[in-house]
């Protein structure tokens, strides 16, 4: 009815009756009674015809009070549906709700210099390791309250890697949240025991570590939406020629990315992340031991594996027990606090990596061992004299007659 606002208008406005607004507006007394009445516009409001799907409604609702997550062309098998699939969809959506318990996700506030979430996202086999392509993982790491963005690719997913690049971009953040927010990663813990590397990281830089609980993506939010953005924003475009470069690459990127409008906090990451600092805790005034460090007793190759590959050793140590330490970037080989080995890490896997220093070496030990044995042995063996049976004594022992005519000299002798 167009004629509403106006009608209400001069009753109300100029205090006009029924009969005079009926009279000036060309209407029926009953029309503006009825606009009168309704303190909304009136609207043309069809009735519901129904639908196909009406008739299949109880059996839908048996189904869903059984098994609410059951797939809507399961449901359409089930009940002999032979009809358009996104009606049925269309109704399984607004009756599910109706059976499935419902899981709400509260929205969190953070508090600058509480959490920094972290997590591990994989962009696929794009890095080049020596003739293939391989997949590491990227450490991601974001600081909640003001949404500042790190990243690291590492070598692996091994507890010593996570520890070495949660340290790596601490130290360059400059700051110790009270909490790190992890996932059931399995080289951070699993069941919410910390490995033994997690639990002495945190132990000195004075911090928690959290995982969540399985299935809540919710809970490290933010740490899912940079992943996506990293896919999406990163990746595009861009190609590497070795793990170094897709570092470089990276490190060039994110200053970029920090400096963007974020729109969860209206203010952009890198200049909010001065005040998320300041409420940090200072980093530990001693470095935490990161990385992997184990001790083996050095076998004669003069070769420690590690992560699948292996390192050349200074032959010098053979048979003494050494420790073998290894970095994101180094492996680095001490005996007696003495280092026998420096190797670039290998990002690769079984792949032998080989100082010429330790050839050249192993050559020269291998000389000396020959000429000290051959010394050793020597005067010994030329002293030994050894008598050798006359070949007569063998024949009659098998029953052979031998010429008279040959014969063997009995005083001869053989030296070894």
């Amino acid at each position: 009815m167009e004629h509403w606002a106006e009608i209400r208008r001069l009753h109300l406005s100029e205090q006009l009756g029924v009969k005079t607004i009926a009279r000036r507006l060309g209407l029926a007394r009953n029309t503006v009674r009825s606009a009168l009445a309704s303190d909304v516009p009136p609207k043309y409001e069809r009735g519901r015809a129904g639908s196909r799907v009406d008739e299949f409604e109880p059996a839908i609702r048996r189904l869903l009070t059984e098994f609410p997550d059951m797939a809507a062309t399961v449901i359409a098998e089930r009940i002999g549906w032979v009809h358009s699939s996104s009606v049925l969809r269309a109704r399984v959506a607004a009756l599910r709700p109706l059976f499935r318990p419902a899981d709400p996700a509260d929205r969190t506030t953070y508090v600058a210099g509480e959490i920094v979430q972290c997590d591990l996202w994989f962009p696929g086999k794009v890095v080049p390791v020596g003739p293939l392509m391989s997949a590491p993982p990227v450490l991601t790491m974001v600081a909640a309250y003001s949404g500042f963005m790190m990243a690291l690719l590492l070598p692996s997913r091994m507890t010593g890697d996570l520890v070495a690049g949660m340290w790596q971009l601490l130290a360059g953040l400059g700051g110790v949240p009270k909490m790190l927010v992890w996932d059931n990663e399995s080289g951070i813990g699993q069941h919410r025991r910390l490995t033994l590397g997690a639990r002495s990281f945190a132990g000195t830089l004075g911090t928690r570590i959290y995982q969540a609980a399985p299935r809540d993506p919710e809970t490290k939010g933010v740490i899912e939406r940079a992943n996506g953005f990293l896919e999406t924003s990163f990746m595009p475009g861009r190609s590497f020629t070795g793990p170094g470069d897709y570092n470089t690459q990276l490190a060039g990127w994110l200053p970029r990315a920090n400096a963007r409008m974020l729109r969860r906090t209206g203010a952009q990451p890198g200049i909010r992340v001065v005040e998320d600092v300041a409420a940090m805790r200072a980093l530990p005034p001693v470095a935490p031991t990161v990385g992997w460090s184990g001790q083996v007793r050095l076998a004669r190759d003069y070769y420690v594996r590690v992560a699948g590959n292996d390192y050349s050793v200074d032959p010098s140590v053979i048979g003494r027990l050494v420790d073998v330490h290894v970095g994101l970037g180094e492996v680095v080989v001490t005996c007696a606090k003495m280092v026998v080995a420096t190797h670039e890490r290998c990002w690769g896997a079984r792949v032998t990596i080989t100082d010429p220093a330790h050839v050249a070496i192993a050559r020269e030990l291998r000389t000396a061992f020959q000429a000290r044995t051959a010394a050793t042995r020597g005067p010994a063996a030329v002293a030994a004299v050894v008598g050798v049976r006359a070949l007569s004594d063998y024949d009659e022992v098998f029953g052979l007659s031998v010429p008279t005519s040959r014969s063997v000299r009995p005083d001869l002798q053989v030296v070894r």
